[in-house]
């Protein structure tokens, strides 16, 4: 399967996103950390020269807190600053404060140096679709100042908001890019559903996330679905664990056929979701 995502209004958002770089000083990046290198736009980095950068790792509820350390340590070592965060936690939130000023220290202190005292950080808000940056501003401001939903393409516009007397965001659609070189970037994303699922197809989807999840997690899976049948194992065979999944989840048609359609939604759901536990699909070997 060949997956692709740019809908037109991505274009539009690119464009956009552009012209207003040249009013801020910071750009806030945030990443699922489930996927901190295939949630990285490749498109954003050549926009932000001599800007300050803050990547945000989200979602660190349901990444898999062994990987979150090794990729904190990756892009610290990129020269990032970089937070860690589950960004409906406000508290973990405020965090972020401390990075940005960071980041923007050699703008403030140039500022300072020609006497102008107290002008606020102006910083963009970016990432591709559907990994928490509205719930982040949310929390970071404490009340809900941005559309949030579950799916890509709630934030439809850009929109300043206050936060402090130091500090303005500036949050932007998701916006991805025109073409995944690389194929098993568009499955992660499609996994943890920065992808509209009505692109897709679904039993495709769920059935290469259970080959990942028998490599990597097979405890996991062995944990969440309880199979009476089948023995899951990373040498068991895929689509009996599908068929095992589908039976045991009474995911059937008429006549007692497993309804693969139904299992698949099922696992994509159980691992948006957390309830298949911890889980990081990028590996930082």
């Amino acid at each position: 399967m060949d997956i692709n995502w740019y809908p037109g209004h991505m274009t539009g958002a690119k464009r956009k996103m552009q012209e207003e770089l040249k009013l801020v000083d910071c750009i806030i990046e945030i990443l699922d950390a489930r996927v901190p290198l295939s949630s990285r736009n490749p498109d954003i980095t050549p926009l932000c020269n001599g800007k300050g950068r803050v990547l945000l790792l989200n979602k660190i509820d349901l990444a898999d807190p062994v990987e979150t350390k090794k990729w904190l340590e990756y892009f610290k070592g990129e020269g990032y600053q970089v937070v860690t965060l589950d960004s409906r936690n406000r508290k973990e939130a405020l965090k972020v404060n401390t990075a940005v000023r960071e980041a923007c220290k050699e703008k403030i202190e140039r500022d300072r140096r020609k006497g102008i005292m107290n002008r606020p950080v102006k910083a963009m808000v970016c990432g591709i679709p559907n990994v928490g940056k509205s719930t982040f501003i949310n929390s970071f401001v404490g009340k809900a100042s941005a559309k949030t939903g579950n799916k890509p393409g709630v934030t439809k516009g850009n929109q300043w908001i206050r936060i402090s007397s130091d500090l303005n965001l500036l949050d932007t659609p998701g916006i991805l890019w025109p073409k995944f070189e690389d194929q098993s970037v568009g499955y992660k994303l499609a996994f943890i559903g920065s992808i509209n699922d009505n692109i897709l197809d679904i039993n495709d989807i769920a059935f290469e996330l259970l080959k990942y999840l028998q490599k990597y997690y097979c405890n996991h899976l062995a944990e969440r679905y309880k199979l009476t049948d089948v023995d899951i194992t990373p040498d068991t065979d895929t689509l009996s664990i599908l068929d095992g999944i589908a039976i045991d989840r009474k995911c059937l048609k008429k006549g007692g056929e497993p309804d693969y359609l139904r299992a698949s939604k099922l696992i994509l759901d159980d691992l948006r979701s957390g309830r298949l536990g911890r889980i990081t699909l990028d590996r930082a070997e």
